[in-house]
């Protein structure tokens, strides 16, 4: 894990150009050395989780995609599909281990946003999500095209997914800001955890809370 992790108060995480296009599997690409470290070490209601569940996020974005990669402390067991299905979204993946990120391209309407995941296994699911006071919106058959990957080393979880660009997810410009969050949830039963990178404070443990969203800065 990093020496230099971003300090905890900040609300703003700056994405990484990079000339290159870093595929999901490029998990040590160089240009990783280079991103922006974001510590996912709270719960979701601003108590400090323990170490051996906290994790560090990374945003590299491209004239093609945007990159997330996400390097895990991991010293309980794994809670994973035993037959992870890769080739298509897996709904209900977020009940499992799994890391996650909200991006709302929109700054002005960060109640929609898109949500996407990667689990251990290398699973991934793409949403998109409007949120309202009264419901939730999610559009369930909403593809972006997403890859990901992931590896499993003793004590460490290294994940990454790729987004690429469309008219959904605009190809965004230098000094852009979007609105974000990145989470993690780890564990089962009464010992689940559910991180963040800005806290949702929600009375129970919640994640789609647009008004904690942090910001995203293009440079």
């Amino acid at each position: 894990m990093s020496n230099n992790p971003q300090k905890l108060d900040d609300n703003i995480i700056t994405a990484t150009f990079t000339k290159t296009d870093i595929a999901a599997t490029q998990l040590d690409h160089p240009a990783w050395k280079q991103a922006q470290v974001v510590r996912i070490d709270q719960y979701w209601s601003g108590s400090a989780a323990p170490a051996g569940r906290t994790a560090e996020a990374a945003i590299l974005w491209s004239d093609e995609a945007i990159s997330v990669r996400y390097r895990c402390n991991q010293t309980e067991p794994l809670i994973v599909s035993t037959k992870p299905v890769l080739d298509k979204k897996t709904i209900g993946l977020w009940d499992r281990d799994v890391c996650e990120i909200f991006l709302a391209p929109d700054p002005n309407v960060p109640e929609r946003y898109f949500e996407f995941e990667v689990a251990p296994t290398g699973e991934w699911i793409d949403l998109a999500i409007h949120t309202m006071p009264e419901k939730r919106e999610t559009d369930w058959e909403f593809h972006s095209g997403m890859t990901a990957a992931a590896r499993i080393e003793k004590k460490l979880i290294t994940m990454a997914m790729h987004i690429p660009w469309d008219h959904w997810i605009h190809k965004p410009q230098q000094g852009e800001r979007w609105r974000v969050n990145l989470f993690r949830c780890v564990g089962s039963g009464d010992n689940r955890g559910y991180l963040t990178w800005r806290p949702t404070h929600a009375p129970e443990p919640a994640f789609h809370v647009p008004a904690a969203f942090g910001w995203l800065r293009f440079g």
